[in-house]
């Protein structure tokens, strides 16, 4: 997932944890309600682990987007019962603007996908560093 103020982006991975896709976004709302959808999503795909981009400033410190996500991430935890995994994140939202320029979009168009590209780039960052893990 990536996190925003106004947009939650989801994407899922494949079955054999290979490839991420992005599958949607969701306006966000209150924590509880945005909790509550994202847990329904979740079960409809019978998630084992949530995984959620961890925005850090750039030196790597934390900054207040940081801190939300980790307490929507422990609030999501507790309240769906799946693992929730923090993921660095740093530029995948920069990286999802520059692939939808590249691949032509327009402007009106990009703010409609780029959370989820965004949530899909975390993800797939995520999936290879950890195949790399059992591989190495």
């Amino acid at each position: 997932m990536d996190l925003g103020e106004r947009r939650i982006g989801i994407a899922a991975s494949d079955l054999l944890g290979v490839t991420a896709q992005p599958v949607g976004v969701l306006e966000a709302k209150s924590e509880a309600e945005d909790i509550a959808r994202v847990r329904e999503r979740a079960e409809e795909r019978k998630a084992e682990k949530i995984v959620i981009g961890l925005p850090l400033n750039m030196d790597g410190s934390e900054g207040p987007a940081a801190r939300k996500a980790r307490q929507f991430a422990a609030a999501l935890e507790r309240e769906a019962g799946i693992e929730v995994e923090l993921w660095d994140e740093r530029l995948t939202t920069v990286e999802a603007e520059r692939m939808l320029i590249a691949a032509d979009q327009r402007r009106a168009r990009r703010r409609q996908v780029r959370d989820r590209v965004a949530a899909a780039l975390i993800l797939q960052s995520y999936l290879d560093a950890h195949r790399e893990r059992e591989q190495g």
